[in-house]
């Protein structure tokens, strides 16, 4: 049974223009940098390299310029700035050197500084041999041809030259397969990925954010075993987190992730630890993929605006390790941990707080399902009040309904949109609805349906926001109120019965609350 996501392939061919067109900023930019050159005499090109000219020619807005030297280092190069705009009293600060790290596969040295509000990286032109069994390069200054020929891809090896003002497409090929929409390396695939393992990670993300064919033959370069044991060992996982980042906030992360599922890297990318259980089943990255494929196709038809930037990216993980959510790996042979709190720690070394939230969607999703009947019914409806206590599970079906879905928002809060869409997944309206079905347009409009209809429903008992709702009483207030000498634990129980009341009493009052903790505390003291 396939679980994947098609992915889509460029029919026809991209718009390409044949010229750059620079913005204002852009140009004075570039006049500070020809200035530079001529005040100091230097016989120096000046070049931008890769994404900048590439998607200038697609007509796409690019911030992210690289300055490629012909005959200066980077630093020296950025020394000779600073000292220019110093001397024309430009307010500045010297650049900043981020060291090359071969063993990472970064073999170059890069030097940083802002002009015009800008961040510019120079770097000088590079040429490489290497020695027999070593992937590890011996660097000097190269032409622009040898430069052009070492990039990851033919579209990002096109260079505009400050000086002449003109694209230089010195692969020969560079412009021709931005135009077919083609991704492929300038050099045969396997040794330019070799060179850099994690150039498969980004053909796969260029590949996606464009809607490009990736080339045959890069994808038998890129399933080959020692590139992916290449990847795998000599790439940084920090490196490799910032890849998948980009692909899971581009434009097409399912379509990112399927090419990984594809080229079989997926549990390289997103590895597991040795002593995980349950045991994961044959096709389960195709099942991660599918459960994402369905959050991406919901998110679109309820409104991609709905969530901000970082919910989108959340919940999309979240999304995709949706069937991982029940496996757990043990630490000191005691301690069980979350397959999906190592995935984010280990794997892709990304911010703790990403594994946090994805475990509380997971969790708030599940309690979601649970609530969806309470919420969708008429009836009145009892199942799952045991964890009520008693006097909460008499209360009308009203109030029972703003404690239920209070609490869930109160603990996963602003994105409480991202765990119902979530839930909406779990709670599937057709049989084996997570399988081959998956891309169906009934399923994904039963589950905007259901969406919507949740959504409405917290919206009218008014909870939207209901974890700003500070408690009518606080803890010193309950201990005076119950005369107990010392906090602890039946203080925190207590404020926990403080906020079920007032989800069922959203209009009650201070006093109100007291006089409803005095009267709780003699029932309770009775039954006792």
């Amino acid at each position: 049974m396939a679980y994947s996501a098609s992915v889509k392939a460029c029919s026809s061919s991209v718009k390409v223009r044949d010229h750059v067109e620079l913005s204002e900023k852009e140009r004075k930019i570039f006049d500070v940098l020809l200035n530079v050159v001529k005040h100091f005499n230097l016989q120096t090109q000046l070049r931008v390299a890769g994404g900048w000219v590439r998607d200038k020619l697609l007509g796409r807005d690019c911030y992210d310029i690289d300055l490629a030297l012909d005959n200066m280092l980077g630093k020296e190069f950025g020394d000779k700035v600073y000292e220019y705009l110093v001397e024309s009293g430009e307010e500045s600060k010297e650049p900043h050197i981020i060291k090359s790290n071969p063993d990472q596969s970064k073999h170059l040295e890069t030097a940083k500084m802002r002009i015009c509000d800008t961040e510019i990286d120079f770097v000088n032109l590079r040429s490489e041999t290497y020695v027999e069994n070593s992937r590890i390069p011996t660097m000097k200054f190269g032409t622009a041809v040898e430069d052009a020929y070492r990039r990851d891809l033919t579209i990002n090896s096109l260079f505009y030259n400050i000086n002449t003002n003109s694209v230089e497409d010195l692969t020969g090929r560079g412009i021709a397969d931005l135009k077919a929409g083609m991704i492929v390396t300038p050099l045969p695939p396997k040794a330019t990925f070799l060179d850099d393992p994690l150039r498969v990670l980004r053909a796969i993300r260029f590949g996606a954010r464009f809607e490009f064919v990736l080339h045959d033959d890069l994808k038998k370069a890129a399933s080959n075993e020692e590139v992916k044991a290449a990847l795998a060992e000599k790439i940084s996982r920090e490196r490799i987190g910032h890849e998948v980042d980009l692909m899971v906030s581009g434009n097409q992360p399912v379509t990112a992730m399927t090419y990984i599922c594809d080229l079989q890297l997926f549990w390289i990318v997103f590895s597991l630890p040795i002593n995980h259980e349950p045991v994961v089943k044959e096709d389960f990255d195709r099942l991660c993929i599918a459960f994402m494929n369905a959050a991406w196709n919901v998110l679109q038809q309820i409104g991609y605006s709905t969530f901000n930037d970082d919910q989108r990216r959340l919940l999309l993980y979240a999304s995709l390790f949706l069937p991982l959510r029940e496996s757990n790996y043990m630490v000191k042979k005691s301690k069980k941990v979350p397959v999906v709190n190592n995935i984010f720690h280990n794997s892709l070394k990304l911010k703790a707080s990403y594994a946090d939230m994805v475990i509380s969607l997971h969790t708030a999703a599940e309690r979601f399902t649970g609530l969806i009947p309470l919420l969708t019914s008429n009836e009145d409806f009892q199942d799952g009040t045991s964890a009520l206590d008693e006097e909460f599970i008499t209360a009308p079906l009203a109030s029972r309904r703003r404690i239920f879905a209070g609490l869930i928002l109160r603990d996963i809060k602003e994105y409480w949109r991202a765990a119902l869409l979530i839930s909406t997944l779990l709670r599937c309206t057709v049989p084996d609805c997570t399988r081959s079905s998956i891309d169906g347009y009934s399923e994904v409009d039963q589950r905007v349906a259901l969406y919507r209809r949740i959504e409405e429903s917290i919206v009218e008992l008014g909870l939207e926001n209901v974890w700003e709702v500070k408690p009518l009483v606080d803890g010193k207030a309950i201990m005076e109120v119950l005369r107990f000498k010392t906090g602890g634990p039946q203080v925190r129980e207590w404020q926990g019965r403080v906020v079920k009341w007032q989800l069922a009493h959203p209009s009650a009052t201070h006093e109100e609350c007291l006089e409803w903790l005095q009267q709780s505390n003699a029932k309770r003291a009775k039954l006792n």
